[in-house]
């Protein structure tokens, strides 16, 4: 196995960072479960090198697809985001004008948005049970929820552009 990896990891690590478009850790992470399924099948592999690389190529493309398909899956997550400008617990005035804008900004979004959005964040629903909740397929909660939080965000940019 330590022979397959050196000779092996290098090329398939930059043919996953490519698959990625350049997320190292998601390919580091790609790059280990197919090394992991080559140790699990070491028994069974080919003995020729370019057959075991082939392999491992093919496998490694299989669990890039699935990753990008599960991340499809599922609204996107909104992280590194700047958090400098959120106001210290200490300021209540800042905190009394951010909920005021944020009120408006869930009444400007449809019934049906500002449902989905009121169910998993103010609630604290995961999306099956929200979707249990409303009566709409989870598909639909993801969906709506991601479009929510895009047309919330565009309305609380707005507000920041008044207000600078």
């Amino acid at each position: 196995m330590r022979g397959i990896f050196t000779a092996n990891a290098q090329p398939l690590y930059h043919f996953l960072l490519r698959l990625t478009r350049g997320q190292r850790e998601l390919a580091e992470d790609l790059l280990q479960e197919t090394m992991l399924r080559a140790w699990r099948r070491l028994e069974e592999l080919p003995v020729d090198a370019d057959t075991v690389r082939r392999w491992l190529f093919i496998v490694a493309r299989h669990l890039a697809i699935d990753a990008a398909r599960a991340r499809a899956a599922r609204p996107t997550e909104i992280y590194g985001v700047d958090v400098a400008w959120m106001p210290s617990p200490d300021n209540a005035f800042e905190e009394i004008v951010d909920r005021y804008a944020l009120t408006d900004a869930l009444s400007q979004l449809t019934a049906e948005h500002r449902a989905v959005l009121v169910e998993l964040y103010y609630g604290g629903a995961s999306v099956a049970e929200a979707a249990s909740r409303i009566g709409i397929p989870e598909g639909t909660v993801r969906s709506r929820s991601f479009y929510a939080l895009r047309a919330a965000r565009g309305f609380l940019d707005k507000v920041d552009e008044l207000v600078s």
